[in-house]
């Protein structure tokens, strides 16, 4: 048990660290495009997630309070 203690997992942790040290510097080869984050499109979400399947009561978890305050007393 002292063997595996001692040598095989400090070994096994430093391998791991060494393979994603190896996978996070990859980007640095990669074509520009593609180190490049991801574009980000203006996309409806309320039509993505489908709140007109959605039943009034829960639409406001969904899209959130209104910003009147007065109406936000009504949930």
């Amino acid at each position: 048990m002292a063997l595996f203690r001692q040598y095989i997992a400090p070994l096994l942790v430093v391998i791991i660290f060494v393979i994603s040290l190896v996978v996070v510097s990859a980007r640095i080869f990669l074509p520009a495009d593609m180190a490049a984050p991801a574009p980000t499109d203006q996309v409806s979400q309320s039509a993505a997630i489908g709140v007109a399947d959605l039943p009034p009561a829960l639409t406001h978890l969904i899209k959130g309070l209104p910003d009147d305050p007065a109406l936000v007393e009504q949930f």
